[in-house]
């Protein structure tokens, strides 16, 4: 069973830069799509991206568009979310899962199983 595990979280100031990891310890994601979801306190779990499971093609919400960019390295069996231009809008845990399939077919956290942990992601002044 796949068992993702984030990292890379951590405090920084608005405009600054953090880069997630996620990868799945004993498994692999190479064969899945992976998204990336946030979730504030007091909120919902949203979608932040997702990316195929070649890396060839992205989804991402119109939040982060610009901002964010998520990829890949299947020899390392990690897949990563670079953030950039941070808001303080942007804190929350950050969380990654893999779907069943190769191809990204949502953000809606429903359609993914295998979640992570999280990650906390702070951004204040």
């Amino acid at each position: 069973q796949l068992r993702p595990v984030e990292s890379g979280g951590g405090s920084v100031q608005p405009g600054g830069s953090l880069r997630l990891s996620c990868a799945a310890p004993g498994s692999t994601l190479d064969n899945f799509a992976v998204g990336w979801f946030r979730q504030a306190p007091g909120k919902a779990r949203e979608g932040v991206v997702c990316i195929s499971s070649s890396g060839d093609s992205t989804m991402y919400d119109d939040s982060v568009k610009g901002r964010f960019t998520a990829s890949r390295d299947n020899a390392k069996k990690t897949v990563y979310l670079q953030m950039n231009s941070l808001k303080v809008e942007d804190t929350g845990i950050y969380y990654c899962a893999a779907d069943r399939y190769k191809a990204c077919r949502t953000i809606d956290r429903r359609a993914y199983s295998s979640w992570g942990q999280g990650t906390q992601v702070t951004v204040s002044s």
